[in-house]
């Protein structure tokens, strides 16, 4: 039998990111992930990555992880340039604008969590059982009872369900979901191309939805995520490398020169998710087991990782009672409320910047240039952008 302060069912990078928090701050934890244990990066790039803001970087550097990402793969950002590619609107701004050393950085997930998993297997009070996976859980008023498949029992003052977007945890505490088919899916490839990056993200808006260009630590290559519809992401799945490379160029208006896909390509189904209910006794949800949200500004590892960053002060500052009814509803009030803002400010832009209508392209191209030659809500959109 296992004993500890939090079990945490998910060994993605937010759930190790709150495991190692927790276990930092003196909180015993188990994490139980039914994936294996993340091997050290291969010589080629992931194939998902996250633009982790600076308030994610503080974080990772707070818990010692930093050096491990930057020991690994890592591509500093320090411009953006974002275009409506249907109307005449564009808005750039870089790190200087804003007196800051970069927006960001373009990291690979299986990179980041690489990194979190060496720095949580130096911790004491921290379990990793990778390979595993839960059958039965139940809870007291007081506690949570976990049954492994092995059949060994964990007991826990708190579980948190770090499972993901299709959280069996949700699901069987009936934990209320918000749903929308973005009726898009995002196609994610590496890409060569003839001009450097320049440390620069870009993203532009198509009729059929938003590319981003993330440049990654080799300085010609970038990853594409090629948000569109389901049947035009099958047409760019069906090409040969030759088209497909024809066609990104195209669509991003030949910014970086010729491009060569140097990846398969994957695409995957966009859906916004958004529980409802994030606490049930002892149970809360956390990352994407409790919102997701459209990849067109990158905020999806971020809102995560601030969930694992409240958290973990929270739980920090329980004296009295360790996981209480007030703390988790705090946890529970105060996230939900970014969640949402962040849920309707997506779906927004995603309307927006849909289709060929000519008052949108008119507002889009008046919005953009208007914010690009005024100084103080250039900032203000620049910060947004950054998560500051």
């Amino acid at each position: 039998m296992k004993q500890a302060q939090v079990c945490i069912v998910g060994g993605g990078s937010v759930g190790l990111t709150l495991a190692l928090g927790l276990a930092k701050a003196n909180i015993s934890v188990v994490v139980v992930d039914a994936a294996a244990k993340q091997t050290p990066p291969s010589a080629e790039y992931g194939m998902r990555v996250s633009a982790l803001s600076i308030a994610s970087q503080t974080l990772l550097e707070q818990l010692n992880v930093w050096p491990h990402i930057m020991a690994q793969r890592a591509c500093a950002y320090t411009h953006m340039d974002v275009r409506d590619a249907d109307s005449f609107g564009k808005i750039a701004f870089n790190s200087q604008q804003l007196e800051l050393e970069n927006l960001g950085h373009i990291v690979e997930n299986d990179i980041i969590r690489y990194a979190l998993t060496k720095e949580l297997e130096q911790q004491a009070n921290a379990t990793l059982l990778f390979d595993s996976s839960y059958q039965q859980i139940h809870q007291t008023d007081s506690d949570v009872f976990i049954t492994l498949n092995n059949g060994e029992p964990i007991i826990a003052k708190l579980l948190v369900a770090a499972d993901g977007a299709n959280s069996k945890i949700r699901q069987q505490f009936n934990m209320a979901l918000s749903f929308q088919d973005y009726d898009h899916h995002a196609l994610v490839a590496t890409v060569k191309t003839t001009e450097p990056h320049a440390n620069t993200a870009r993203q532009v808006f198509l009729p059929t939805g938003p590319l981003a260009f993330l440049p990654l630590s080799d300085a010609h290559t970038h990853s594409i995520v090629w948000s569109s519809s389901p049947a035009h992401c099958d047409e760019l799945l069906a090409m040969d490398d030759s088209t497909f490379n024809k066609a990104v160029m195209a669509a991003i208006d030949g910014q970086c020169g010729l491009c060569t896909v140097q990846s398969k390509r994957v695409a995957f189904p966009l859906k916004m998710r958004y529980a409802q209910q994030w606490v049930a006794g002892k149970v809360v949800l956390i990352g994407d087991a409790a919102h997701t949200i459209h990849p067109l500004a990158g905020l999806g590892m971020n809102l995560g990782l601030k969930d694992a960053a409240y958290l973990i002060a929270l739980l920090s500052d329980d004296s009295k009672e360790f996981a209480s009814e007030r703390t988790l509803r705090d946890y529970e009030r105060s996230r939900k409320l970014d969640a949402q803002k962040h849920i309707a400010m997506m779906q927004g832009l995603k309307e927006l910047f849909a289709g060929s209508h000519p008052i949108k392209k008119l507002i889009r191209g008046a919005g953009l240039s208007l914010v690009d030659n005024l100084g103080p809500i250039k900032q203000l959109f620049a910060k947004q952008a950054i998560g500051k």
